[in-house]
């Protein structure tokens, strides 16, 4: 009947057939050995995952706290300090990414790509950062990448290579920033462009925002350029993009039409009611 008990397939062997059945298994027959294998090696992996997924946010964490000394910089009273002091936090950054490059010795990267994508996204964003406020420019990936070439200069290091030399474990180990978690980083990026568009109008300084408008303008373009035909993740960042280009070409509009008559103390006031007026807009279009 419609509410009645339909017989599965399996039940039709006893109970205690099965249980026969799975107590005379051999367990060192060639079967058993092979699943056995595999079940070691799927354990390694998920392990070897889990420890990139660790490293990954140890690396984001690190970067962070680097992006926020480096927004420091505007109104620190000797910005060298908090360049030097950045570089150091970097280099400790890099030495994560070492593990984890370490880690991926014999593998392939993309298996482990979504462990380690975050951090490395996160990486670019705080290294970019870095190097915009030396020298008003875009770092290459080509750039970032040769900072992620790492040797075995470390006493200890070398001393367990050549204890474990049948491991045949190279001396150098590299870390390559694919162009997608480079384009995610650079996208990141421009969200710090814009707070520090904020700050440098909070310490009177009206000629940084026309430059960082112009940069964000021709970072912009680019990404423009790629549009629907790159990642999906590539394309969602479009959007942030645009609006912090928005926020900062409208605050130079309200720089070079009132700047002249509105106190230095105010500018910054001015430019958050502008954002807020900016993100209200966008939420009822």
């Amino acid at each position: 009947g419609s509410g009645g008990f339909r017989k599965r397939k399996h039940d039709n062997f006893p109970h205690g057939q099965r249980r026969e059945e799975k107590e005379n298994l051999n367990p060192s027959s060639a079967l058993m050995t092979s699943f056995k294998s595999f079940q070691l090696e799927l354990d390694t992996r998920h392990d070897k995952y889990e420890r990139l997924v660790k490293l990954s946010r140890d690396i984001t964490i690190e970067s962070k706290r680097t992006i926020f000394l480096l927004h420091r910089f505007i109104s620190a009273p000797n910005g060298e300090e908090i360049l030097n002091e950045s570089e150091v936090k970097l280099d400790a950054v890099r030495r994560k990414i070492k593990q984890v490059a370490q880690e991926l010795i014999g593998e392939d990267m993309y298996q482990f790509h979504r462990a380690i994508s975050p951090g490395l996204q996160e990486y670019v964003e705080a290294v970019s950062f870095q190097y915009f406020i030396k020298t008003r420019s875009l770092i290459s990936i080509e750039e970032i990448n040769k900072q992620l070439i790492f040797t075995a200069e470390d006493r200890e290091e070398t001393t367990n290579m050549t204890s474990n030399s049948h491991d045949k474990q190279p001396h150098t180990w590299s870390l390559k920033v694919t162009p997608v978690d480079y384009l995610l980083g650079v996208a990141d990026l421009t969200g710090e462009l814009m707070r520090l568009c904020i700050s440098s109008v909070g310490n009177g300084d009206i000629d940084t925002p026309f430059e960082l408008s112009q940069f964000l303008r021709q970072i912009y373009d680019g990404f423009t350029f790629i549009g629907n035909t790159g990642p999906y993740e590539v394309s969602k960042k479009l959007y942030t993009l645009k609006q912090s280009l928005a926020k900062v070409e409208n605050a130079c509009y309200t720089l070079k039409v009132r700047g002249s008559e509105i106190p230095k103390h105010m500018l910054a006031d001015v430019f958050s009611t502008k954002t807020e007026l900016i993100d209200q807009e966008e939420g009822l279009s």
